[in-house]
C-alpha cells in the first residue's frame, strides 16, 4: 500500500508535469480531503498508509486537477474572509480582492448603525453569496440584506450556503436582472458584476476559461457593458436613496471610464476609486 508521503510525492510530480501551478500544495489539499484530514495533521501523519478505495479516489481527483480543474470545484469549497462557502460550475469561484468590497461596505454599514439608522443594503449578483453572508455575520447589527441575481442556478448555491451559515432568515434572495427585483429603494448598494472583456478571453488562464461560469465572468467587450447599464439603472429609477453608497468592483482599467460615468450622471456626488492589495484599481465608490 502507498504511504501518504509517497502519495504525495507521486500527486507532485503528475500535477508539475501538467504545468499546475502550487502543485505540491494542491496535491496535500487533496490527499487530504481523500483522507478527511486537514493539512497540518496530514503532515503528522506521513507514513500512514492510504486504502486501496483511497488511493483510487485521489489519483482520480489529481486527474481532474492535471486537466486544469480549479481545485476550489474539486473540493466543492473556497475559503473567503476566513469562512468556507460551497462552490461549484454554477457560481464563479470568491477572490480574495473582493474583501475589499466587504470590508468597505461594512464600514458604510456601520456608521449609518452608529447614528441609530438601519440601512436598506442590496448585493446585485451575488452569485455564491459570499458577499451578503459574510456581512450579515460580521454585523449582527444588520437585520438583513438582498441579494439579487438572474442565475437560478447561482441562486440554488447561495441558499445552500446561507444553510450553511445560518442566515437564511436574513440574507433575501431574489432572482432577477440587476435592479428589477429589489422592492424598496436601498442605502447601501454592492456589485460583483461580470467585469471582463472579451478582448481578454486570450490572457485568462485554461483554469478559469474552462470551468467558470462565462455569464458571471465577460461583459462586452471591454467588460464595462454590465456596470455602465447598472450606474444608467441606479440613476433612472432612483433606487439609491439621498445619502446613500454605491460599490462596484471592477478591473484594474476601469476607473476611469466608470468615474467619467458616475460624474456626469451625478455632477454633485464624490466618486472614489480604491486599490487592492496589490496595487490595483478594484473598486469604486459613489456616495450622494
Amino acid at each position: 500500500m502507498t504511504v501518504f508521503q509517497e502519495a504525495l510525492r507521486q500527486g507532485t510530480q503528475m500535477l508539475t508535469q501538467a504545468d499546475i501551478p502550487g502543485a505540491r500544495l494542491d496535491a496535500q489539499l487533496l490527499l487530504g480531503s481523500v483522507v478527511g484530514m486537514d493539512r497540518a495533521r496530514l503532515l503528522a501523519y506521513l507514513d500512514q498508509e492510504l486504502t486501496p478505495v483511497q488511493e483510487q479516489d485521489y489519483f482520480a481527483l489529481l486527474q481532474r486537477r492535471c486537466s486544469h480543474e480549479p481545485i476550489a470545484y474539486i473540493l466543492g469549497q473556497r475559503e473567503f474572509y476566513g469562512r468556507d462557502f460551497s462552490v461549484d460550475s454554477r457560481v464563479l469561484i470568491p477572490r480574495p480582492e473582493t474583501e475589499l468590497l466587504v470590508e468597505v461596505a461594512l464600514t458604510e454599514i456601520r456608521a449609518r448603525l452608529a447614528r441609530d439608522q438601519v440601512p436598506v443594503v442590496a448585493d446585485i449578483g451575488t452569485g455564491s453569496g459570499a458577499i451578503p453572508i459574510t456581512l450579515c455575520l460580521e454585523e449582527a447589527g444588520l437585520p438583513s440584506i438582498y441579494a439579487c441575481d438572474v442565475s437560478a442556478d447561482a441562486l440554488s448555491m447561495t441558499r445552500r450556503n446561507c444553510e450553511r451559515h445560518h442566515v437564511t432568515e436574513r440574507v433575501r434572495l431574489l432572482k432577477g436582472d440587476l435592479l428589477s427585483p429589489l422592492p424598496e429603494p436601498v442605502d447601501v448598494l454592492l456589485a460583483n458584476l461580470p467585469y471582463v472583456g472579451l478582448d481578454e478571453m486570450h490572457a485568462m488562464s485554461q483554469d478559469v476559461l474552462a470551468y467558470e461560469p462565462h455569464l458571471a465572468l465577460f461583459s462586452g467587450p471591454h467588460g464595462l457593458d454590465l456596470l455602465y447599464r447598472l450606474c444608467k439603472e441606479v440613476y433612472l429609477s432612483g433606487t439609491l436613496r439621498v445619502g446613500g453608497t454605491m460599490l462596484l468592483e471592477i478591473g484594474y482599467q476601469q476607473c476611469e471610464p466608470l468615474t467619467h460615468l458616475l460624474h456626469e450622471l451625478w455632477p454633485q456626488a464624490t466618486v472614489t476609486c480604491r486599490k487592492d492589495y496589490a496595487g490595483w484599481d478594484r473598486l469604486i465608490q459613489l456616495s450622494l
